[in-house]
């Protein structure tokens, strides 16, 4: 039956609000991370319609029941709610802008309170009670929970620097964690950890010359620059990245010959040398406190 002109201005009106509202919920769910429990939707005020609109749009998805999700999400949230998990260990540490030795590699989630089925999960799983409790609806594991699985899953030097990183990020703070619940592989951490490595190799430096029994400190302000790692009260480490070139290249030359002239002897390695070569970089290192280059 053919609409009367009120009936079809009704519709319009009806149609119209029912698409404005569609719209307000993707932008809603962007706002909120991309991927929400329908339930919280529903408690801003979006109803059933609103959310089959947009579905029926293509505006939202809907990974698992009790979810929605914006077409943009982050795929390892979607993993996430579709499978009742929560992204933590070094997964998380990567998505945080942690030092992480290996970001790439399967996911490494915990099992949430809601856990779906895991047989088609390509993931490493992390069991075990939290430190801080996880809300039912988290998506992500607290950074504390973070911690706690890369003491456990990485080698401690490699665990060491993402939570000297945190540390140095302000995203925790050691006079926090201490009262902590931890497992043995997090105290071990803890006990050795500082704020100062602005970067992992700064921590792996200090920790592969702890037993030199010299002092070896990271981010040490020497004419005018920071510097990543002073032996001793005289010998200068500097660990050179991809991004050591052009200006900052030319600054590095610069600060090297500043520090030269002020009595101090610099040894620079790449990021290569660090990770693939580290026994021939101990070796210069051996070398240079045998000759007392790194006293006054």
């Amino acid at each position: 039956m053919p609409f009367s002109r009120s009936e079809s201005e009704r519709h319009q009106l009806h149609t119209g609000r029912v698409r404005r509202t569609a719209e307000g919920l993707t932008e809603r769910i962007v706002d909120l991370g991309g991927v929400v429990r329908s339930a919280r939707v529903a408690d801003l005020g979006f109803g059933r319609t609103a959310v089959d609109a947009a579905l029926r749009a293509g505006t939202i998805t809907r990974p698992r029941r009790g979810w929605l999700a914006s077409p943009t999400a982050d795929p390892l949230l979607l993993g996430a709610a579709r499978h009742g998990v929560v992204l933590t260990c070094r997964t998380q540490a990567g998505r945080l802008g942690l030092w992480v030795h290996d970001p790439n590699g399967v996911p490494h989630v915990a099992v949430g309170t809601n856990s779906a089925s895991r047989r088609d999960l390509r993931a490493k799983v992390h069991w075990g009670a939290p430190v801080i409790p996880r809300h039912p609806e988290a998506l992500v594991d607290p950074v504390e929970n973070v911690l706690a699985h890369i003491a456990e899953c990485e080698p401690f030097e490699q665990a060491l620097a993402t939570w000297e990183s945190a540390l140095n990020r302000s995203l925790v703070k050691i006079e926090d964690l201490r009262g902590l619940p931890w497992r043995p592989a997090a105290r071990r951490v803890l006990a050795t950890a500082t704020p100062f490595s602005d970067a992992g190799l700064e921590t792996y430096l200090r920790e592969r010359l702890r037993w030199l029994r010299v002092p070896v400190r990271a981010q040490i302000w020497i004419a005018g620059h920071r510097v990543d790692a002073l032996i001793g009260s005289r010998l200068v480490i500097q660990i050179d990245g991809g991004h050591h070139v052009g200006a900052q290249r030319s600054e590095d030359i610069r600060h090297d010959a500043v520090l030269k002239l002020g009595g101090y002897h610099v040894i620079r390695v790449s990021y290569s040398q660090m990770m693939f070569e580290w026994p021939a970089v101990q070796d210069l290192i051996m070398r240079a406190v045998a000759q007392g280059m790194h006293e006054a």
